[in-house]
């Protein structure tokens, strides 16, 4: 991880856990995975781990909603 922070000139420590918490966040969550399915991938056996590693970002929260509004727009009609 060092390696890889030198050649990008990244400043910031770099760690397995950084990348175990940047994958769970921006590769999968805000890509629609499940937290389950995510936690599956991390190996935890409980989702309360996951859930320490999975903090919902804003814009996914956003879509979320955008989608929900439009659904229950369309059933309206």
């Amino acid at each position: 991880m060092k390696e890889i922070a030198d050649r990008c000139d990244i400043k910031k420590n770099l760690t397995t856990h950084l990348a175990r918490h940047t994958f769970a966040t921006t590769v999968t969550l805000t890509n629609g995975v499940p937290i389950e399915t995510v936690g599956k991938m991390l190996g935890h056996k409980n989702l309360r781990t996951t859930q320490h590693y999975a903090k919902i970002i804003d814009s996914k929260v956003e879509e979320d909603m955008a989608i929900l509004k439009e659904k229950l727009a369309n059933n309206s009609l």
